[in-house]
């Protein structure tokens, strides 16, 4: 996000788990990401709640200042299934509409470990960008070597079937943000 890139981005969404997970790691790479966005200025959308590591980015992230937009479908919403939404809300029917809704809203998208529903959202985005949908950055913040084994299957698959796995891996590798 260097150079005139970085001016681009005004927001960025975050895909991640509403769990916490069993790393320490995890939480201290949300947090080091909301100090990222807020040095720079950047807001935060992300899949609404306060649960986990959704709940530890948007907390730590309103702390610092950042603008912040939970996209939710209403029926996660009444169930309180993910727990309150940090700051603004937008309610849609769909997870699908969700995913526009963050599309619309987003300039760049980062997946933190999360589970099944975090890797559906950054693989949607990613195969949108393939469409030429979207031609928004893409990054999966590769906190302990969570994704090595996504990314080693990424590989075998676009050696078996071949597609482009170069370009696939590219839209996808983020180290660690630095301090």
């Amino acid at each position: 996000m260097e150079g005139n890139l970085a001016h681009q981005i005004k927001s960025i969404c975050i895909f991640c788990g509403s769990n916490l997970g069993k790393n320490a790691k995890f939480i201290e790479a949300a947090n080091n990401l909301s100090r990222v966005l807020a040095k720079r200025k950047i807001d935060l959308v992300y899949g609404g709640g306060s649960l986990g590591l959704m709940g530890c980015v948007s907390t730590a992230a309103h702390v610092r200042g950042c603008q912040i937009l939970g996209i939710i479908p209403i029926a996660l919403a009444k169930g309180n299934f993910v727990g309150k939404t940090v700051r603004e809300e937008l309610q849609v029917s769909t997870m699908q509409d969700r995913i526009w809704k963050i599309l619309d809203n987003s300039d760049a998208f980062i997946a933190l470990p999360g589970g099944i529903g975090t890797l559906e959202e950054i693989f949607q985005i990613a195969f949108w960008a393939q469409l030429n949908i979207h031609h928004k950055p893409i990054g999966l913040l590769h906190v302990d070597g969570f994704f090595n084994k996504l990314l080693s299957f990424l590989d075998q698959a676009g050696r078996k079937i071949s597609f482009h796995i170069q370009h696939d891996r590219s839209l996808f590798l983020l180290q660690l943000l630095k301090r």
